[in-house]
């Protein structure tokens, strides 16, 4: 297979990547062909600057997948705007903190999300409701645009604070299609089901890499797993994204013939155990699974070839197009063969650091290792792997204390502002354990305030948190334990609570 082409365009330029004719996007009973989508990218990119949007601004959704929602990565861009999806699990709370750290100037949401908003939660930005939004004028042409400018913040949060704005680029987005379109082998007779959140940069790619190749991409949202399965049928899909919990929701269904039509399988956003990667095989043996890993900071960084999936289940595999990764020694030299180090990648992928945010963003963007190919700044993961003989990568842990359910990254500071927040507690802490459909599950530990605490602590958090940051259980305390710097001794509680 030759290798793809390095060259980066603006984003909106997929909309010219399949036949004119042919399916680009289905949402429920619309559909649009190529020739359709880019004129209906056009439309709303001119839409966008009718509200008095400036080259720069942000522009930010809060929706399901809707034809606008799946539109707007492409239409923004477009328009030379920055979008900055939201997404639609979460409440008034986090979204309020995304619009007034990114300065959004606009958001599009449906109604019902608007109404719950409370005041000063907009910042500086006009609202729209999806239910009265139009398009009209002349609808705008491909841009030219230099692949470099800013199209994208997608927030993720970190190991302390509130999520931060990753900055992406034109070029990372495209480059990152590009990649995935060459190294999944998508064609334009594919048809992917797009089931994940359009706010992740995985979710958001599942549409990219789609339109790299000329397929079509179907935005879906379901309630349950048996819905997956019933659209997959009624779809002819042949790709399929997913995160671990979904994956082993998925293996448990009665699939009959509605799988035939699979034929290639991803997984990304947490490792999956070796049995439920044999249940897969056996479900589907004609279907490719490409097993995955990445970070939003530098997209994706490694996927394990599908022929070696079956004698190697528990690798990450090696890097993709444009992503060069390193394992690296605490003394910055690289690690031998079989020795642990940090994951350091580099090149196109990595992103153009946090929005505004220089601190956070010089911990995380380094100079690469001298030893680097491509050189220039990249990311440091803080994960720790080891390059096996073979020349794979094995994932062997987080230095951070990040908690991961169902594929979302969750910092275990928002999780205990929120209990502070309801005056239920006087001190809290949130801790990630293992959990084999969740990947790890929350577990709150904290000190009691006033009558009823544990009733007043749950209704809240139920109001104020989606439901994948909702702990799953929450043990009271006496106090919470403390080191010799007066800082809360997370290890000690952890221990304590193992």
């Amino acid at each position: 297979m030759t290798a793809p082409d390095p060259t980066p365009y603006p984003l909106d330029h997929l909309t010219l990547r399949g036949a004119p004719e042919a399916e680009a996007l289905i949402v429920g009973e619309e559909r649009l062909t190529y020739r359709q989508l880019d004129a209906k990218v056009g439309a709303t990119a001119a839409a966008l600057l009718t509200t008095g949007l400036q080259p720069g601004d942000r522009v930010a959704t809060w929706m399901a997948k809707t034809i606008l929602a799946c539109l707007m990565p492409l239409a923004a861009s477009r328009a030379g705007l920055v979008h900055v999806p939201i997404n639609p699990v979460l409440k008034h709370a986090q979204a309020a903190h995304i619009l007034a750290d990114s300065g959004a100037r606009l958001l599009i949401a449906n109604r019902s999300r608007l109404d719950s908003l409370e005041s000063g939660d907009l910042a500086d930005a006009m609202a729209i409701a999806l239910e009265d939004w139009t398009e009209g004028g002349d609808a705008l042409p491909p841009s030219v645009r230099d692949p470099q400018e800013l199209a994208a913040l997608l927030y993720t949060s970190g190991s302390t604070g509130r999520p931060k704005g990753v900055m992406l680029s034109h070029a990372n987005l495209w480059l990152g299609a590009i990649s995935v379109a060459h190294y999944l082998g998508l064609k334009p007779d594919d048809r992917t089901l797009a089931v994940l959140p359009l706010a992740f940069d995985y979710g958001q790619n599942q549409m990219l890499s789609t339109w790299a190749a000329g397929g079509c991409a179907i935005g879906f949202d379901y309630l349950l797993p048996r819905d997956v399965v019933r659209a997959v049928g009624r779809h002819e899909v042949t790709v399929l994204a997913g995160v671990p919990p979904l994956w082993l929701q998925l293996a448990e269904q009665q699939w009959g013939e509605a799988g035939n039509s699979l034929r290639t399988l991803t997984n990304s956003g947490g490792h999956l155990p070796e049995p439920l990667v044999r249940r897969l095989r056996a479900l589907f043996p004609t279907a490719k699974l490409h097993l995955m890993y990445g970070l939003t900071e530098a997209f994706r960084s490694s996927s394990l070839d599908p022929a070696l999936v079956d004698q190697h289940p528990d690798s990450i595999g090696t890097a993709i197009p444009f992503a060069e990764l390193m394992v690296v020694r605490p003394d910055g030299s690289e690690a031998a063969a079989g020795d642990e180090g940090e994951l350091v990648h580099a090149g196109p992928l990595v992103a153009q650091g946090y929005w505004r945010d220089a601190d956070r963003t010089a911990e995380r963007f380094r100079p690469a290792p001298a030893f680097s190919a491509y050189g220039g700044t990249a990311v440091w993961s803080g994960d720790t792997v080891v390059k096996g003989k073979d020349g794979l990568l094995r994932f062997r842990g987080r230095d951070d204390a990040m908690i991961k359910v169902s594929g979302n990254r969750i910092s275990p500071t928002e999780i205990e502002e929120a209990a502070l927040a309801s005056n239920a507690v006087s001190d809290a802490a949130a801790f990630g354990i293992a959990d084999e459909k969740l990947g790890q599950a929350i577990i709150l530990v904290a000190v009691a305030r006033g009558e009823a605490p544990d009733e007043r602590l749950k209704a809240y958090l139920r109001r104020e948190l989606p439901p994948h940051m909702q702990p799953q259980t929450i043990l009271w305390k006496d106090s919470l334990p403390v080191g010799p710097n007066g800082k809360l001794d997370r290890s000690a509680l952890k221990a304590e609570i193992a």
